[in-house]
């Protein structure tokens, strides 16, 4: 399987590809998050997570709680389809969808195994009197048994990334050098899925430490910005 990226709505790609294909998934799908109550967070992204102007809006954010659990266990459960037996589970979420993000990960029949942590660094959102929202968190698992023998390094549990403006070519994207280091969870020479790309940042990262990839991204203009990473 050649590397890949699809335009598309992941619950319409996922059930084309073959199954037990993929060594991990890694994605960062979208947190329906922000603000404190639920019309709050029914906002557009750019309402909710930044006011700058300088990235497109993205679908998929505005769900409430009960649908975007539904949501999140129909995508995973077919991603659990396309998956090898042992393979690594790696999803981002915030503090408010931890707790659902998690129960996401089991309903769909992933064995939970843990939760890391996206050090932000203090320069983000500082308030007097509040604790810094400097942390972004991995819910990870697995399909199954994760033998302790598998061909990948010890990760950190905790890893310390500034986002930098250079770096970031989506609302809600992740640093390069923060994802560089979370595909090493798979095997040497395995097959990455992401089904929400974004801006590509994760296929990128794949890349550059030796994996393959397949990405879905269903905004048209984040799909081009990947896209353009990618084979630029």
């Amino acid at each position: 399987m050649k590397n890949e990226l699809i335009h598309g709505d992941a619950l319409t790609v996922l059930p084309t590809l073959p199954a037990g294909s993929f060594d991990a998934l890694i994605t960062d799908p979208p947190y329906a998050s922000g603000g404190v109550h639920a019309a709050s967070r029914q906002q557009a992204p750019s309402a909710k997570y930044i006011r700058s102007g300088l990235h497109d809006d993205f679908v998929g954010d505005e769900r409430d709680q009960r649908s975007h659990l539904a949501w999140m266990r129909l995508w995973l459960a077919e991603c659990s389809r396309v998956l090898k037996d042992g393979a690594p589970v790696l999803l981002f979420t915030d503090w408010r969808q931890l707790p659902l993000t998690t129960d996401a990960l089991q309903c769909a029949g992933f064995t939970w195994r843990g939760v890391a942590v996206w050090d932000k660094t203090e320069g983000v959102r500082p308030q007097l009197g509040r604790f810094r929202n400097q942390a972004e968190y991995v819910v990870w698992g697995s399909k199954g048994a994760m033998p302790l023998g598998r061909r990948a390094p010890v990760l950190p549990g905790v890893i310390r990334e500034a986002v930098r403006k250079a770096d970031k070519h989506h609302m809600t994207g992740k640093p390069t050098d923060l994802m560089r280091k979370l595909v090493q969870i798979c095997e040497e020479g395995g097959r990455i899925l992401d089904p929400f790309a974004g801006s590509g940042t994760t296929l990128l990262a794949a890349d550059m430490e030796g994996y393959s990839w397949t990405g879905v991204e269903v905004t048209k203009h984040y799909h081009d910005i990947a896209r353009s990473r990618l084979i630029g």
